[in-house]
């Protein structure tokens, strides 16, 4: 079983944008910066923690738990609430995007490639501590 904790802000897939680029002549599609950063982060922080890992083969089951720094505009009752999870987010990034990025840094590292995941579960929750938990094993 695979385990890793991405610290701070959870931050979703965005939409590359396309254009033409008339010194080419063709259209190119570019990935947001941020976007790029945070598959990267991903990447390292699955690098160094499990360095040589062979990546899984077979069907993989993997969950995602997003955990959304409490707003500070807040009252002290409603922080307490979002952290017992009675008040979950409804806001953005979407948990899909969240999802697709985390999909796609961990793409021929924890596992060959994504069409391998067969199970799914992500989850959104209110956290003092912003991060997102990634388990990852294989299905029997």
């Amino acid at each position: 079983m695979i385990r890793l904790v991405i610290p701070g802000e959870p931050c979703g897939k965005l939409r590359a944008r396309t254009f033409y680029d008339r010194r080419v002549g063709r259209v190119i599609s570019k990935t947001p910066e941020k976007t790029k950063n945070y598959e990267t982060l991903i990447r390292e922080l699955f690098a160094v923690k499990y360095e040589g890992f062979p990546p899984l083969l077979g069907a993989v089951r993997l969950r995602v738990n997003i955990f959304r720094g409490i707003p500070k505009s807040v009252s002290n009752r409603q922080a307490e609430r979002m952290e017992a999870t009675l008040v979950r987010p409804t806001t953005k990034p979407d948990a899909s995007n969240v999802l697709k990025a985390v999909e796609d840094a961990l793409n021929g590292l924890a596992f060959h490639d994504d069409s391998q995941i067969v199970e799914i579960l992500v989850q959104k929750y209110y956290s003092r501590i912003p991060r997102v938990e990634i388990t990852l094993e294989g299905v029997s």
